[in-house]
């Protein structure tokens, strides 16, 4: 009996985010470039371990569309690495594009130099690839651009963005329906899709404030079509499995990004996904990668005699070493003033973070009673008791307040 195939799947490394980072001293890098980096170590890794089959990277190798030759290396000598021990299929993402027409991809330089054992994924086609435990028929589905998939379609000038978007994504179900099609006469062996793009009712991340162009959703019954074993899907930060619970489909996974990209994806797990591939059966596991912690510290220091104090025993009170940690502070105009940013930043730096994002403070300011379009025609009694109010005193100590006070005015005429 044959042994399943061993499918790697990742996407969305990015290399290049540099937000929350320092440069390595070891390396010249930022400290958040590393980050990602070692993430893709740690999945090479475990892919030699459990020696891999065929790799599927679902697309969105950089943060920019043009990257600079040192990321590019560094990209380059891990899919080196991943290509050494199996086939790789690398996907065209958003941020893989360029942004003219008729230049080539960022990804593009390994179809070009022919380098072994890589195939770029940049058309919408199914291609039979080898691998040591027999052939697997991949779909390949980049992200849709509008010039590439609607090449010879007639679309009428007076159409709006809107209205063009729509014609994209009915011309992309298809597209998508006949690869399906396609797949079907590569008989017994398992059949994988592997799309950049976001499908309906996937949930979003933070990927949206690093997104590039506009988006075009692709329907669920679209892409979990049983005449596919596995879709790997990429463009989508979040890890998640689409038809999770679903009989008689295929799953259909975001693998997530490597690493984390912001405070958006804080509690968001971060890893690969490894799948034991047959044809009409596919089991999967979320392999979790141990990226950088990010931390979020909420503090409410109002009314306290020492809110500098408090802050520290929060501080004090989590595990906050190699994170990256921001510290929202509620406080109220009183507390405000005693509060002390170097303290709260060298405690942050004896708890080993490493790097503080923000000391973030919100006050809480007591609401101005509106006294009218002329103050002036108020009694002095009146405009009193409107301070009083604003200061959020109970009712019985404003009545004694004012008592005295009107014995006061009546003094002074």
């Amino acid at each position: 009996m044959t042994e399943p195939i061993r499918l790697l799947h990742f996407a969305d490394v990015h290399i290049g985010m540099e937000n929350y980072g320092r440069t390595d001293p070891a390396t010249g890098l930022s400290s958040r470039v590393v980050d990602f980096l070692r993430r893709m170590d740690e999945m090479v890794d475990y892919a030699r371990e459990h020696d891999v089959d065929l790799a599927i990277f679902a697309g969105d190798a950089f943060k920019s569309r043009n990257p600079n030759p040192t990321f590019q290396r560094e990209f380059a000598w891990r899919i080196q690495d991943l290509a050494a021990l199996c086939p790789v299929v690398l996907l065209v993402g958003n941020h893989d594009l360029p942004n003219i027409d008729k230049r080539a991809s960022s990804i593009e330089i390994y179809e070009t130099l022919r380098v072994p054992n890589t195939y770029l994924g940049r058309d919408y086609t199914v291609t039979p690839i080898e691998t040591k435990r027999g052939p697997v028929a991949v779909g390949t589905a980049p992200y849709p651009v509008r010039n590439h998939l609607l090449r010879d379609v007639d679309v009428p000038h007076n159409r709006t963005i809107a209205q063009i978007d729509g014609i994209l994504g009915e011309h992309l179900d298809r597209r998508l329906q006949q690869m399906a099609e396609e797949a079907a006469r590569y008989g017994d062996m398992p059949h994988v899709l592997a799309g950049h793009f976001s499908v309906s009712g996937a949930m979003f991340g933070s990927e949206r404030s690093v997104m590039l162009g506009r988006d075009v959703t692709v329907m669920l019954g679209t892409v979990a079509d049983p005449a596919w074993d596995y879709v790997a899907l990429g463009h989508i930060h979040k890890h998640q499995c689409l038809t999770a619970g679903r009989a008689g489909v295929p799953p259909v996974v975001y693998s997530g990004s490597l690493e984390r990209i912001d405070f958006g994806e804080e509690a968001d797990s971060k890893g690969f996904v490894w799948v034991e591939l047959e044809r009409g059966r596919a089991r999967w596991e979320f392999v979790k990668v141990r990226c950088r912690p990010f931390v979020t510290l909420r503090v409410d220091v109002r009314r306290a005699g020492d809110p500098n104090q408090v802050v520290l025993e929060t501080i004090a009170r989590h595990d906050l070493r190699e994170a990256v940690v921001r510290v929202i502070i509620t406080a109220d105009p009183e507390t405000d003033l005693l509060l002390h940013d170097r303290i709260i930043q060298d405690a942050l730096h004896d708890a080993r973070a490493s790097h503080v994002a923000a000391i973030q403070r919100d006050v809480e300011r007591p609401a101005r009673m509106r006294l009218g379009a002329s103050p002036e025609g108020l009694a002095p009694d009146q405009l009193l008791e409107r301070y009083l109010l604003s200061k959020e005193m109970s009712p019985d100590r404003i009545e004694v307040l004012l008592d005295h006070a009107r014995r006061i005015f009546a003094q002074e005429e």
